[in-house]
């Protein structure tokens, strides 16, 4: 079997990744939690898991029911490092959900016409009307990140974009439009092995692009401009939610309550959508870099 990129990963796990990295992936088992400063020794048992989700998808279910029922919108933003568990979070949120009232945002590139356009332009064209959910798997923080690391934006134009964007989500909470921020945060470790598991599969391939494989040797990079867009963006009225994703588990259980408690919904069950674990969900201050 071939590999993408001519098996560009594989070679940068073996030639290039921080003697660290490589030895903390070498040596783990499949299922070890590789980041150290990570709050849990191991990932979280499968039954209990499964358990709890099929609890929280009944609360998503209600909850849909009553975005539809009010007319209510929901937006859901989902930014983190290439395999940090953006896309799987969303899936476990949406799997028992209508679609029709549930839709992902996932935008490529933007066309020669969207690039001539308001950087928000395309963007608000895909935010929720009434009765719907709308789960942006990247979003306009693009800008603040994956654009700024590899020069496809200049820098006025990003410091045009802080300008713009508290003022711009502040728009949209003043509209009634219920914003939700999700920063997916993997350690590095756990990042480059999970890369090299797609690489090597050939039913996710089609995840990997030119970027995840450059994105890799810019780690340090990622990181200023992370923690850079973090502290100019976490606002009282678009607050940021950090969800450390070393264990997938934990983290998509946790993005959920952390919605299903900001809503007011009818027939909301607390007990049953249970404690947000903070130690792994919280604000900026868990970040870890």
């Amino acid at each position: 079997m071939s590999l993408p990129f001519d098996g560009a990963i594989t070679a940068f796990y073996e030639t290039h990744a921080p003697d660290d990295i490589r030895d903390q992936i070498r040596g783990a088992k499949k299922n070890d939690i590789l980041t150290p400063t990570y709050p849990h020794d191991a990932p979280m048992d499968k039954k209990s898991y499964e358990r709890q989700m099929e609890a929280l998808q009944i609360e998503l279910v209600k909850m849909q029911d009553w975005v539809s029922t009010t007319g209510a919108r929901v937006a859901c933003v989902f930014e983190g490092r290439d395999a940090a568990g953006k896309g799987g979070t969303i899936k476990r949120f949406r799997e028992n959900l209508n679609p029709r009232g549930a839709r992902v945002v996932a935008l490529s590139k933007p066309t020669e016409t969207e690039a001539t356009e308001w950087y928000f332009q395309r963007y608000v064209r895909q935010l929720p009307a009434g009765g719907e959910i709308a789960f942006f798997d990247r979003s306009w923080y693009n800008r603040g990140v994956v654009e700024h690391v590899f020069g496809f934006c200049e820098p006025a134009q990003r410091q045009h974009f802080f300008g713009q964007v508290n003022p711009f989500e502040q728009m949209l909470v003043d509209d009634g439009i219920h914003v939700f921020k999700f920063w997916l945060n993997v350690g590095r470790a756990e990042q480059l092995r999970r890369i090299m598991a797609r690489e090597s599969d050939p039913l996710k391939q089609w995840k990997l692009s030119w970027i995840d494989v450059e994105g890799l040797k810019r780690w340090d990079a990622y990181t200023a401009a992370i923690r850079e867009t973090l502290d100019l963006t976490h606002t009282g009225h678009a607050p940021w939610t950090i969800v450390r994703s070393d264990d997938k588990k934990r983290a998509r259980l946790n993005a959920i309550r952390t919605v299903l408690h900001g809503l007011d919904y009818t027939n909301k069950d607390a007990q049953a959508i249970g404690d947000i674990d903070t130690s792994i969900c919280a604000g900026p201050d868990i970040w870890d870099a």
